[in-house]
C-alpha cells in the first residue's frame, strides 16, 4: 500500500492520484493543516497488508510528526510501514530542511509503479527515495493564496512576483521584477539545470499553482520548450494543474533527472484522474508556406448594357447613403448607409477606370464580391461578398442569371443564418430574385419595395444589431439593408425601361 496526504487546499492532491499505479489512499486535513494522527492511523489500517505500507510525505513539520507518529503506532500494531519525506525544492540554498512541492507527484508516480510491479516493501522505498534524491522544484507566483473567509492580504506588489513562495502561502526567498513569462522561464530553468547537472536526461513537469489561466500555461509550456530546461527535457508532463494553493497565480517547474528505472516508471500505465502523461518531447516540424490567396485572374472587358446596371446600382446606393444611415440610426448603429456606400464606391471606381470584366457576367461577380469583402465593413460586407462570389462560380457553371443569384442567396443565408422574418435585406431579396423569375426585372422590383416595406412591422429582428432592441424600437422602421436592396431594384426597373 502508499499513501500519502497532508491539508486541503492543494488539490487534485493528493486524492487525485490515488488509483491503480500510484496511491492506495490519501488522508486530507483541515486547510492547509495536516490531518491528524487518528486519521493517519485508520488510513494505514484500512489498507495495508502483508505486504506492508509505505506512507510518502512533504517535507513540513505538521506531515513529518503526524505522518510519523501514526506510522510507529501501526508498527506496533504488527504492520510493516517506511516513511519517504520529500524534500524538492531548491529555492533556498542550503537549506537544512527544503520543502516538499509539486514534485511530490513523481515520487508517488515511481513508488506506485515499483508497488504495481510486486516489488517488497523495502524496493517500493529505495525507489521513492532515489526519485526524491534525483528530483528539483521551484516556484513563483504573482499573488499569494487566499484563505476562504479571510481577507485577501497579498503582499506582493503589482509588477513583482516571488519567487520560491511556499505552497501555503509562505514568504519567498526573494521578490523579483516581472517583465515576460520568458524571462521567469529562463532564470527558473537555470537554477534548475545547475542542480540537476548539465548532462542529466530530464522529465519536466509545469504545474499551475491554481489561479494562472490555461492560455499563460500554454504560454509557459512553450517558452519552457525553447528554454534550456526544456532543450534537456527527454520529457514533458503538463502544463496542468496537480499541486495548487488554492487560487495562487504562479506556477511551478519540477524535474527528474531520469535512470533507466525512473523513466520506466513515469511511462507505466496508470488508472488514475490527476496524473499527466509523461510526453516524449519532439522536434517541432516546422513547414513555411505561402499565405493563401484565391484572387480573381481576369481580363478587363466592355459591355455597354453591363456597365449600365453597375453604374445604376452604385449610384442608387451612393444616393441612398443618408437615408439608410438615418434608418440604421433607429435600430442599429448608424452605418449602414456608409458601408453601402463603400462598397459602391469601390466599385464604381473599377468601372470608371475600366477595369471589370464587364463581358463575362460570372467573372464580373467574382471581382464584385473580392472588392466588397475588402472595403465593406462588418457583416454585410462579408455576406454580400459570399452573395456575389457563389453567384459568379454558379453562372460560370451552369450560365443562368437568375439561377445564379439565388445560388448566391442560398450560400449567403447557409453561412449568415438569418432567413426570411429575421428583419434583414433577406426580407427583400428573396422576394425579389423569386418574381425576378417569372415576372422580370418589374415584378421584381415591386416584390422588393413590399419586402422591405413589410420589415417595419416585424416587432423581432433575429440578426444583426436590431437583434438586441425591443420591439417598441423596431415597430415601424424598416430594416436599412432591406430598403438598400429595394432601392436597387427600383433603379435597375427604370433603367431598363427607359432604354
Amino acid at each position: 500500500a502508499i499513501i500519502s496526504g497532508g491539508g486541503a487546499g492543494h488539490e487534485p492532491a493528493h486524492a487525485g492520484f490515488v488509483g491503480k499505479g500510484m496511491l492506495t489512499a490519501a488522508v486530507c486535513g483541515d486547510l492547509f493543516a495536516s490531518p491528524s494522527v487518528e486519521a493517519v492511523l485508520n488510513a494505514i489500517l484500512q489498507v495495508t497488508g502483508e505486504a506492508g505500507c509505505l506512507v510518502i510525505v512533504k517535507n513540513y513539520t505538521g506531515d513529518r510528526l503526524n505522518f510519523g507518529l501514526a506510522a510507529e503506532k501501526a508498527k506496533k500494531l504488527g504492520l510493516k510501514v517506511e516513511m519517504v519525506i520529500v524534500d524538492d525544492d531548491i529555492a533556498i540554498p542550503d537549506a537544512k530542511k527544503p520543502r516538499g512541492i509539486a514534485g511530490t507527484i513523481l515520487v508517488h508516480k515511481v513508488a506506485g509503479h515499483v508497488a504495481e510491479q510486486g516489488g517488497s516493501l523495502g524496493d517500493v522505498v529505495a525507489a521513492a527515495q532515489a526519485c526524491n534524491s534525483r528530483l528539483y522544484s521551484l516556484g513563483v507566483a504573482l499573488t499569494s493564496c487566499t484563505i476562504p473567509g479571510e481577507q485577501n492580504s497579498n503582499r506582493i506588489a503589482h509588477g513583482k512576483a516571488e519567487l520560491g513562495l511556499g505552497i501555503h502561502g509562505e514568504p519567498g526567498i526573494s521578490t523579483i521584477d516581472v517583465s515576460k513569462c520568458r524571462s521567469l522561464v529562463t532564470m527558473m530553468a537555470d537554477k534548475l539545470l545547475t542542480a540537476a547537472g548539465p548532462e542529466a536526461r530530464l522529465a519536466v513537469l509545469l504545474n499551475n499553482l491554481g489561479g494562472t489561466s490555461p492560455l499563460e500555461m500554454s504560454l509557459l509550456a512553450k517558452d519552457l520548450c525553447e528554454s534550456p530546461l526544456g532543450e534537456q527535457a527527454v520529457y514533458l508532463l503538463g502544463p496542468g494543474t496537480y499541486v495548487t494553493a488554492i487560487d495562487m497565480k504562479g506556477f511551478s517547474l519540477s524535474c527528474l533527472a531520469l535512470t533507466p528505472e525512473l523513466e520506466a516508471a513515469l511511462q507505466s500505465p496508470v488508472e488514475v484522474d490527476a496524473w499527466p502523461q509523461a510526453i516524449p518531447k519532439r522536434p517541432l516540424d516546422r513547414q513555411q508556406v505561402e499565405k493563401a490567396s484565391v484572387n480573381v485572374v481576369y481580363t478587363p472587358s466592355a459591355s455597354t448594357l453591363a456597365g449600365e446596371m453597375v453604374t445604376t446600382v452604385c449610384q442608387t446606393l451612393l444616393d441612398a447613403e443618408s437615408e439608410l444611415n438615418q434608418l440604421d440610426a433607429l435600430v442599429g448603429d448608424g452605418d449602414t448607409g456608409t458601408t453601402f456606400a463603400g462598397g459602391a464606391r469601390k466599385v464604381l471606381a473599377a468601372q470608371q477606370q475600366a477595369q471589370l470584366p464587364l463581358a463575362e457576367p460570372g467573372v464580373l461577380c467574382e471581382v464584385i464580391g473580392e472588392h466588397l469583402a475588402v472595403v465593406m465593413g462588418g457583416s454585410s460586407g462579408v455576406l454580400l461578398s459570399i452573395f456575389f462570389t457563389a453567384a459568379g462560380s454558379h453562372y460560370a457553371e451552369h450560365g443562368q442569371w437568375v439561377a445564379a443569384l439565388q445560388h448566391g442567396l442560398a450560400q449567403m443565408k447557409f453561412f449568415g443564418g438569418a432567413k426570411p422574418g429575421d428583419r434583414t435585406m433577406i426580407d427583400a431579396l428573396e422576394p425579389a430574385l423569386a418574381a425576378w423569375a417569372t415576372e422580370g426585372i418589374p415584378g421584381a422590383a415591386q416584390a422588393a419595395i413590399q419586402g422591405a416595406s413589410l420589415t417595419a412591422s416585424m416587432q423581432k429582428a433575429n440578426a444583426g444589431r436590431s437583434s438586441y432592441l425591443n420591439s417598441d424600437s423596431l415597430n415601424g422602421v424598416q430594416d436599412p439593408g432591406a430598403v438598400a436592396i429595394a432601392r436597387v431594384f427600383a433603379a435597375v426597373a427604370e433603367r431598363c425601361a427607359n432604354r
